[in-house]
């Protein structure tokens, strides 16, 4: 495996010092230490989706005329199609860019199902994009020699190349942790919204731990999932997915359980629910200002008024708690409101070292779903 602070040294003797991204579990340690670092010889921005980033990275090298680096998991590819072919590519504005892209999915390895199909497409999809790319090794000495490839291309052709990161590639990298002054954990928040409930209900869940411990509950309850669904993937579609559901079934009520990093990367599908206006849409954001599911890197929602944010794109009202006390007082309220209604929990970090996993058929949990919102 490779220290983070070995990798840095060879990046910086390739003169790739600064980088932007959206946080991967595979590059946790190498960000974790980006961050750290961040104004002491290297430049790391923090964006809200991966598309963003190549943007950020555009600007760097116009500004500069140096080459940036643009992290993301190999979802996030799927993201950076279109800057990466209308922007950057040689036959547009010829930008030169280092991508790191972590290999979930990689074929032989196990992994969740959200992540298979985009590990199986990775390196064709590189293919299909002129882009060069090479496995990064997990030795230093072979690293330094893909990197220094890796910039031998970029200068000859002012092109894309891309490294591909696979699991277990870094050594761990701790970082020392805040004390929160929150006193709330996502999953004990969760388990107040749900105990409020009345059964009739549908939750759509986001990516990552929400969803696992929404799934843990339900189980942990014995009422089953058939008023769920769990976006395995897809980080920032949980909202405009609830609306929909909400237009089409009004006589139910819809609860979003959403994260700060994914509102924030979808942050234009508000701009539609306040248009469409559902009347039983109920948004509810917990905001633990990081990316909890891929190592806790941090968000910008220190940034963002998110019940502003609400109430600028025609919510219908928004509030934030972040006590026990606050939040079973404000759930109970905002079930009797018009909706589109928003409510921002102010969560602590963390989660249970034992946190599982949604197990069972996620085609047969679709099923349960559509067959209840048929009653």
């Amino acid at each position: 495996m490779i220290r983070c602070e070995d990798l840095y040294q060879v990046m910086k003797r390739n003169d790739f010092t600064w980088f932007s991204g959206v946080p991967d579990s595979i590059l946790k340690e190498w960000i974790d230490f980006l961050n750290e670092k961040h104004g002491r010889g290297l430049t790391n921005r923090i964006t809200s989706i991966e598309r963003n980033a190549v943007g950020w990275a555009a600007g760097y090298h116009i500004a500069t005329g140096k080459t940036g680096v643009v992290y993301t998991q190999n979802s996030g590819l799927g993201n950076i199609v279109n800057p990466v072919t209308s922007l950057v590519c040689p036959e547009v504005y010829n930008i030169p860019m280092l991508l790191m892209i972590g290999w979930r999915g990689e074929p032989g390895q196990p992994d969740e199902p959200q992540h298979l199909k985009m590990g199986e497409i990775t390196l064709p999809l590189l293919d299909i994009l002129d882009i060069k790319y090479a496995v990064l090794p997990n030795d230093i000495s072979g690293a330094e020699k893909v990197i220094s490839e890796a910039r031998e291309h970029i200068n000859r052709m002012e092109g894309v190349y891309a490294l591909i990161v696979r699991t277990g590639t870094f050594e761990p990298h701790n970082v020392q942790e805040e004390e929160s002054e929150y006193e709330l954990s996502r999953e004990e928040a969760i388990k107040i919204i749900v105990d409020s409930m009345d059964g009739s209900e549908i939750v759509v869940s986001t990516t990552g731990k929400t969803s696992r411990e929404l799934f843990e509950y339900r189980e942990e309850k014995k009422i089953g999932h058939r008023n769920d669904f769990l976006m395995v993937g897809s980080m920032g579609l949980a909202a405009s997915f609830g609306a929909e559901i909400a237009l089409q079934k009004s006589a139910r009520k819809v609860f979003v359980f959403d994260g700060d990093g994914a509102i924030i990367m979808s942050a234009g599908s508000l701009s539609s629910i306040g248009f469409y206006s559902p009347k039983n849409f109920y948004h509810i954001v917990f905001d633990n200002r990081s990316h909890e599911s891929t190592g806790g890197q941090p968000t910008v929602s220190t940034a963002v008024d998110f019940k502003k944010l609400a109430l600028a794109n025609n919510y219908r009202g928004s509030e934030v708690v972040n006590s026990r006390e606050k939040l079973k007082e404000e759930i109970e309220k905002i079930k009797e409101k018009e909706g589109p209604q928003m409510l921002v929990v102010q969560i602590k970090k963390g989660s249970r070292e034992n946190l599982g996993r949604p197990v069972g058929s996620l085609a047969e949990n679709k099923k349960l779903l559509m067959d209840f919102l048929k009653e």
